[in-house]
């Protein structure tokens, strides 16, 4: 049996295809392990032709493990203070959660308690609460099938409720569960942080997840982040989790999530190099820093 790396090295599927359908999901999977990747995230945007058998099936004869990702809507959105829509995004992460769970998946991650997109005002009172509770049912569930939740902390042009890690922990804190992680995005503290480390710190123990990607998304190197800094702060809470390349370009699309995550530009267009120049690039860092 194949040891599992301490810290498994995977890719976003944007990388490598905008939809969910088999043929697409196939690329993904066999590509990402051509790549030299030990997991595949994919975004739950289009569950409806999503093979999900298939893809799982097709994930263990690679040898490739999966985590899953999305975050919400305005119409079904948890952290919304109308009990209706609220119950609508708890209802779709629920759905997520039996998905993730049937595609083998141990982590679900993102902005699972808003909607992904830019708000008009603060968080409502009422909203919060909902998130708290919704988050606490949804960890429920999860924990029923061994899964860990990651609370992406986004940007505020991506979310009112969780920008910084330090508030990202406060929520974890408030619903109290057990499998609730932190999970972190270096293109998002790079907007919202002081700098790339002291989060990690903060975070010690309580980090599971960790997104890996440039100030513009495009090729790892190529922008002016901190990375040495960021993979010394990984090494020095001894962290032992996934570290995952998300890129995006308009050279993939991704009907609706696409225009979500504002990918106007197009910051590349062989997805095949990029992966294979940030696999590398991570693989240095994490040794560079001693994480294995």
């Amino acid at each position: 049996m194949t040891e599992t790396p301490r810290n498994p090295l995977g890719v976003h599927a944007l990388v490598w295809a905008g939809g969910t359908d088999p043929e697409s999901m196939r690329h993904a999977v066999d590509s990402s392990k051509q790549a030299g990747y030990d997991l595949l995230e994919i975004s739950l945007h289009d569950t409806e032709s999503l093979d999900v058998a298939g893809t799982r099936a097709a994930a263990e004869r690679a040898g490739l493990g999966l985590v899953c990702s999305r975050g919400l809507g305005f119409d079904a959105d948890v952290s919304s203070p109308d009990p209706e829509v609220s119950a609508r995004g708890e209802a779709l992460l629920a759905d997520s959660v039996r998905i993730a769970r049937d595609l083998g998946a141990e982590y679900f991650a993102g902005a699972l308690y808003s909607a992904l997109g830019k708000y008009d005002r603060p968080l409502d009172p009422r909203g919060r609460a909902h998130v708290v509770a919704a988050l606490g049912r949804i960890a429920q569930l999860a924990a029923e099938s061994g899964m860990t939740l990651g609370l992406e902390v986004v940007n505020r042009y991506e979310s009112n409720v969780v920008n910084t890690a330090e508030q990202g922990l406060q929520l974890i804190d408030e619903v109290g569960a057990s499998n609730l992680k932190l999970h972190l995005d270096t293109y998002h503290m790079n907007i919202e942080e002081d700098d790339l480390a002291r989060p990690v710190r903060r975070a010690g123990d309580r980090l599971g997840y960790v997104h890996i990607g440039e100030n513009h998304r495009g090729y790892l190197g190529s922008g002016h982040l901190d990375f040495t800094a960021f993979f010394h702060a990984l090494s020095d809470v001894d962290y032992r989790g996934p570290i995952t390349f998300e890129s995006f370009s308009s050279a993939v699309v991704a009907p609706g999530l696409s225009h979500d995550l504002a990918i106007w530009r197009n910051l590349w267009d062989d997805g095949a190099d990029l992966a294979r120049h940030a696999r590398e690039f991570m693989a240095n860092q994490v040794h560079a820093a001693g994480l294995r």
